[in-house]
């Protein structure tokens, strides 16, 4: 009697697809699909939709993080030059986005009436020249040959060629790969973290750019790499994403108290340079990045 055959489950046959990937295929799924963002929400952010605006770094983010994290494949002279125009989009894109979060900090119960007192209209002035300005560069064709270069890299660059004649012969298999990276780049995190409490401004903000590339890619590996899902990441993926985020509020609360102490309304009126709460919100949110920090750590190997 014929033996009939039997059915794969739709997540058996994810898994048996993704075994199929190779460093040089996952790395272009994940970077078409940053492109592949950025252009869905270019018309919104051109509208002035803050949400838009932040998909869109995020996108950038990503992609730079797999760039990063396939870096002995995908490197080449061609993502240097790209490297520099992505460059120049993200200082308007970071001025909007910090602006809009500044703006979201002045509107909360907590701040709203200090802010007008300390601050007045300059951040709505603020966040519409910064939101002008990013606009501009959007709807520049240097922003669509940027696109258009960085789809046709991915796609058919040196670094893939150069790959198919023979590098993927010498490389090891994605799922070894990529765990090995994740495990180099964790250790790294938590080296850069050791004296958390002490960091100045700007090596805190640069840890978190590395905690945050960690965290897209282990989002980014977990739909490619078999058998290593989304569970199997998880006992380091939350807090690396509590730690990023904590972070990230430290800084808007640094920038936001920043601005009324360089307010021309607030000279002379000391005690009054820093918002409501100002030092015990600081200091929870530095307990909380602390203890992040501390699972990140115990949580061990990917």
């Amino acid at each position: 009697m014929a033996t009939q055959p039997t059915r794969t489950s739709g997540a058996r046959r994810k898994v048996v697809a993704a075994a199929g990937h190779d460093c040089a295929a996952a790395f272009q799924k994940i970077a078409l699909g940053c492109v592949k963002g950025v252009k869905a929400h270019h018309s919104s952010a051109c509208a002035g939709d803050a949400e838009a605006v932040h998909q869109i770094r995020v996108a950038i983010t990503r992609l730079r993080s797999a760039v990063a994290f396939f870096a002995p494949f995908v490197a080449d002279a061609e993502w240097l030059r790209l490297k520099k125009e992505i460059a120049w989009l993200n200082i308007s894109l970071g001025a909007a986005r910090d602006s809009d979060v500044v703006v979201e900090i002045a509107r909360h119960k907590r701040h709203r009436a200090w802010a007008q007192h300390a601050i007045g209209e300059r951040l709505d002035r603020c966040r519409k020249q910064d939101h002008r300005r990013l606009v501009r560069c959007l709807r520049a064709a240097r922003f669509q040959r940027l696109i258009v270069s960085t789809t046709g890299w991915i796609r058919h660059g040196e670094w893939l060629a150069r790959w198919k004649l023979g590098a993927r012969n010498d490389t090891e298999p994605l799922p070894a790969y990529c765990e090995r990276e994740l495990n180099r780049w964790r250790k790294r995190l938590i080296r850069k973290g050791r004296h958390l409490e002490t960091l100045n401004a700007a090596r805190s903000h640069r840890l978190r750019i590395r905690i945050k590339r960690f965290r897209y890619m282990l989002e980014a590996l977990s739909e490619i790499v078999p058998v290593r899902g989304r569970g199997k990441f998880a006992h380091v993926h939350r807090p690396a994403r509590r730690l990023q985020r904590t972070l990230g509020d430290l800084r808007d609360l640094k920038r936001f108290a920043d601005l009324a102490a360089s307010s021309p309304r607030d000279k002379g009126q000391r005690g009054k340079k820093r918002p409501p709460g100002y030092r015990r919100q600081k200091e929870e949110l530095l307990d909380a990045a602390l203890k992040a920090y501390r699972e990140l750590k115990q949580a061990g190997a990917v």
